[in-house]
């Protein structure tokens, strides 16, 4: 048994020793390059000024004129209704950027309803108008349409994108063809922090070499459990073989704690030590992000059920309001965004500031901000026959509802109204009164994946939320790792060196061999 704990150690680090050095490196570098795609507070900054113009249609008027384009699109499809409705300028035109229940976002002509695509014309001006405010040379050029390798995060249904070089080429930017929106403005430097950190980490290289997605995700999801493995056979090595002398034990020769005498191997035993635990959870966590036997229940509601929370029906007010109608605030804050969203019959009109700010627009037949009532009425359509457990409203975040590191409270708005399912999973739904958003659904199975995964993978949790406490931690353990991982590479190269091209001259033996050879890892 205990020589195939070391068969099962030896061979699993040398088929996994690279990938380990590499996920280790690749992981120090995601903890601090910028997300591959801009995130909200980012698009609202550089989004142009509203200042809609006499004439621009009302949402059902774009919606209706634009009928015939959308089932052509969608091949004759059963149509969904609006879910949300944005209002915006893009390179000077005005646009409806409409979600509906099917999942599906329509760019929408604000001045005849057409379904538009972004040409590299349009594109062009939009580019342009988002770097309006540079100081630095300004001068745009086009590259390419295409889908790019390029993951942007959470923008794979805006594909293909137009990319453009600013200046002298340093600085790229990404447009949507569906959309027209800037989804990744990024430098020479985050770009190579994207390819040297999350493209690595995520295997995505096998996707540019053609496999499928889901493919990358299950040979990543299979080598992060051989990574545990190997982990989880180093750390019961490594605690049989360390000697401390305590009570008088006996340790190696010379007074030495472990047997090896080779600088890398001792490196390694050190590092597998003292750090093999995190490699070990960092490993489990990996394996458990890819969802395996789909343990763990969606990460998010399905569209039926999003579609069952809004309602069925879309109400007068947001159809039929014109946005000649619109009056700015009386801050005279730059609004960039009207926002309609939509819960039963009750409806608001937000508008967005630069600065993320939502401010209510008084229109008739919308309220300010959606009441207790629509939102628990909400909260029922999607429970169905089940009965609420329970509501508060929380003011602070929670365990399960918090932002993360680069978030704030664009993405992670307080106060939310907390319901409670009364049903076995124990479901939680986080509502945000102020524009109706279903923000977050958790059940007991997604409180499990939430401690087995996000805890032990990006340790987000209590006092280690707060940085540079974070920081401090996670650079410890992950060069820790990364010492780990070069070890690794090192001792499996010289293994299979010796496993490849075997002495010719057979070493006489005047004992019997021992079960682990002298400088085994551990």
């Amino acid at each position: 048994m205990t020589r195939l704990l070391y068969q099962i150690h030896r061979w699993v680090g040398i088929a996994l020793a690279l990938f380990m050095a590499i996920w280790f490196l690749s992981g120090l570098v995601i903890m601090y390059a910028p997300s591959s795609a801009l995130g909200r507070a980012e698009q609202l900054a550089r989004a142009e000024s509203l200042r809609p113009e006499s004439g621009w249609l009302s949402l059902g008027e774009a919606w209706q004129r634009s009928a015939a384009q959308r089932a052509t699109a969608d091949e004759g499809k059963k149509p969904g209704l609006p879910a949300e409705a944005r209002l915006v300028r893009q390179g000077g035109e005005g646009r409806w950027l409409v979600d509906d229940s099917k999942g599906k976002r329509h760019a929408l002509s604000a001045s005849d309803g057409r379904l538009v695509d972004t040409s590299v014309d349009q594109a062009t001006r939009i580019v342009r108008a988002w770097i309006a405010t540079d100081a630095a040379d300004t001068a745009v050029r086009y590259i390419d349409t295409g889908i790019q390798d390029s993951a942007v995060r959470n923008h794979e249904a805006l594909r293909p994108f137009h990319r453009f070089a600013v200046g002298e080429g340093s600085r790229e930017i990404l447009v949507s063809a569906r959309s027209g929106e800037v989804v990744r403005d990024a430098t020479r430097l985050d770009r190579a922090l994207y390819w040297s950190g999350n493209w690595i980490h995520l295997l995505r290289p096998l996707e540019a070499a053609g496999l499928s997605a889901d493919t990358r995700r299950t040979v990543l999801t299979w080598l992060g459990f051989l990574a545990f493995t190997g982990a989880l056979t180093g750390l019961i090595i490594g605690w049989q073989r360390w000697r401390p002398g305590w009570g008088g034990r006996p340790t190696y020769s010379q007074g030495r704690t472990q047997p090896y005498r080779e600088f890398w191997v001792k490196w390694h035993f050190w590092a597998g030590l003292l750090g093999g635990t995190f490699a070990l959870l960092w490993a489990f966590s990996g394996y458990l992000n890819g969802n395996p036997f789909k343990l763990f229940s969606p990460a998010t509601a399905s569209r039926e059920e999003v579609a069952r929370y809004q309602g069925s029906e879309l109400p007068t007010t947001m159809r039929d309001w014109r946005p000649s109608a619109f009056v700015t605030d009386s801050e005279n804050k730059a609004i960039v965004e009207l926002a309609w969203r939509r819960l039963g019959d009750q409806t608001v009109l937000l508008g967005v500031t630069r600065d993320g700010e939502r401010q209510a627009q008084a229109v008739d037949g919308a309220g300010r901000r959606f009441d207790e009532a629509a939102l628990l009425a909400a909260a029922r359509r999607l429970a169905g026959s089940l009965p609420l457990a329970g509501h508060t409203l929380l003011t602070e975040y929670d365990s399960y509802y918090y932002a993360r590191h680069g978030q704030g409270p664009v993405d992670r708005p307080l106060p939310v109204l907390q319901v409670d399912i009364a049903d076995e999973a124990a479901t939680r739904l986080y509502l945000d009164p102020q524009d109706g958003r279903l923000l977050l659904r958790q059940d007991t199975s997604r409180r499990i994946y939430r401690w087995l995964w996000s805890a032990i993978h990006h340790w987000d949790f209590a006092w280690l939320r707060h940085r540079p406490l974070w920081d401090a931690w996670m650079l410890t353990w992950v060069l820790m790792g990364v010492v780990l991982g070069l070890s690794s590479v090192v001792i499996g190269w010289k293994r299979l060196k010796k496993t490849v091209k075997p002495s010719s001259k057979a070493r006489p033996r005047t004992t019997p061999a021992p079960l682990a050879p002298e400088g085994q890892t551990s």
